[in-house]
């Protein structure tokens, strides 16, 4: 359940990152649509689905690319936001399939 929380609360701060004003214009799509995918997934999680968990780490992998992609980078920063967004975001939709295959174990 905390894997749900968590990446709901980093969708959401992706979400409000975007409009903070301190990346350059593409960042801030990137990170808003990066962010509503990720917090809109997190909610559905709860629903013991594992393609939830995919997504999640789909767009995490992504966030973390973007990290080092030049136009996406707005300074360290940005590139430090996207870097420990994307890794807790990953560690939480593993966390997360793994619940799942254990719950259908038992």
């Amino acid at each position: 359940m905390w894997q749900s929380w968590t990446n709901a609360i980093l969708g959401i701060w992706l979400i409000s990152a975007a409009f903070l004003g301190l990346d350059p214009a593409v960042s801030i799509w990137n990170d808003l649509i990066v962010g509503v995918v990720v917090a809109i997934s997190s909610f559905t999680i709860v629903k013991d689905k594992q393609w939830q968990g995919w997504l999640a780490m789909v767009f995490a992998a992504w966030t973390i690319i973007a990290a080092f992609v030049p136009p996406l980078t707005g300074g360290i920063g940005c590139v430090y936001n996207d870097l420990i967004s994307g890794l807790i975001i990953t560690i939480a939709g593993i966390a997360s399939m793994g619940r799942k295959h254990e719950e259908r174990l038992a």
